[in-house]
């Protein structure tokens, strides 16, 4: 997992929901982290500890980063893949090939003039 620099998170904190009683109702356990630089955030209410939550936020948005990270460079690859296999020069066998179904399919529709008689 990448090191999270403390300056590219903002941090917001909200009552959490659900199981916790009075709790969850008057502490705000509920952490919100965002990335700036990404742009990704995370939310967790797991908790009824605001700390715990904080941490689990920290792990969560970590593991979100690297896979968007994968998931950019894969991306990369494909394309590159892909420009590769766009770039790539026809065998002589396989122009011919496709010359020669051109020059049939001209000879088919030369075929498809009027009729002189």
């Amino acid at each position: 997992m990448s090191h999270l620099r403390d300056e590219d998170i903002v941090e917001q904190f909200a009552r959490s929901s659900g199981p916790g009683g009075q709790h969850v109702n008057k502490v705000s356990t509920a952490v919100t982290l965002r990335h700036i630089p990404t742009g990704l955030s995370v939310t967790v209410t797991t908790s009824r500890s605001q700390a715990m939550n904080r941490a689990e936020a920290r792990r969560r948005l970590a593991e979100k980063i690297a896979g968007a990270a994968r998931a950019r460079k894969l991306n990369a690859l494909a394309e590159a893949a892909r420009d590769r296999r766009r770039k790539a020069r026809r065998s002589r066998g396989t122009k011919a090939r496709l010359v020669e179904s051109k020059r049939r399919r001209g000879e088919t529709k030369k075929m498809r003039g009027k009729v002189n008689g």
